[in-house]
């Protein structure tokens, strides 16, 4: 089966692509995802392969592909996860997030991230203890610390603002512009159900918010009221 899903990320690999996605995910020198290799396959190119495979694919053609240096082939292998883990019993829910959790250093980008720690991490701790989350929140790792604050976009979603708030709160200080935007997203997505508690978040907190994560958070504001705030800050 390896051979059969390498085979069919051949047939849809772009050369020209692939140099655009590596400008795009910052694989220079120096950059946040340095020295990350791409074929130029885009990703619903990724779900049609995932689709196929993800019934009867081995844990160790998983591993494969998610410790690989190929960007599409990390991917790849987390979206089966996450159709797994939505398919799944609670047992191989449990094993799947112990597993994502234990990979953390190959979800290494921010796409990947995105893609998928909602529904993994995110998932299971809605019913779960969350005490995870804030260790995360203090790894050296801008990618653990990504996967606690793109997990609260599940409770976002369930009208839980608890966590998102405290983690914003933690973060305020974080030094990476990756992490302000994760924040602020999630912000905005609070002010979608709830303006008010946004609202009172950023009275409390825009003066020391960096800039990026504040103008993420007030992105769906009126003009006027984006100005208040920026010039609050």
């Amino acid at each position: 089966m390896r051979e059969e899903i390498v085979e069919a990320f051949k047939s849809y690999a772009s050369q020209e692509k692939a140099g655009i996605l590596q400008r795009f995910f910052k694989t220079g020198k120096g950059q946040y995802g340095e020295g990350d290799v791409f074929l130029g396959v885009v990703v619903p190119n990724i779900r049609k392969i995932c689709e196929e495979y993800y019934k009867e694919i081995s844990l160790t053609d998983i591993e494969y592909f998610l410790h690989s240096e190929i960007h599409e082939y990390r991917l790849f292998a987390l979206l089966v996860l996450v159709k797994q883990f939505e398919k799944g019993n609670d047992t191989e829910r449990l094993n799947i997030y112990k597993y994502y959790l234990k990979n953390t250093k190959y979800i290494n980008n921010w796409d990947l991230v995105d893609l998928t720690a909602p529904n993994i991490v995110g998932r299971f701790l809605l019913n779960n203890d969350r005490t995870i989350l804030y260790k995360l929140v203090k790894s050296k790792s801008i990618w653990e610390v990504r996967i606690a604050v793109l997990a609260t976009f599940t409770f976002i979603r369930e009208g839980d603002f608890v966590d998102i708030l405290e983690i914003s709160k933690l973060l305020l200080s974080h030094n990476h512009d990756l992490i302000h935007k994760a924040v602020g997203w999630m912000l905005r997505e609070v002010g979608k159900r709830d303006i008010p508690t946004l609202r009172a978040f950023l009275n409390e907190n825009c003066k020391v918010m960096p800039r990026t994560m504040l103008r993420y958070a007030i992105e769906k504001f009126d003009k006027e009221e984006r100005l208040k705030y920026m010039l609050k800050s």
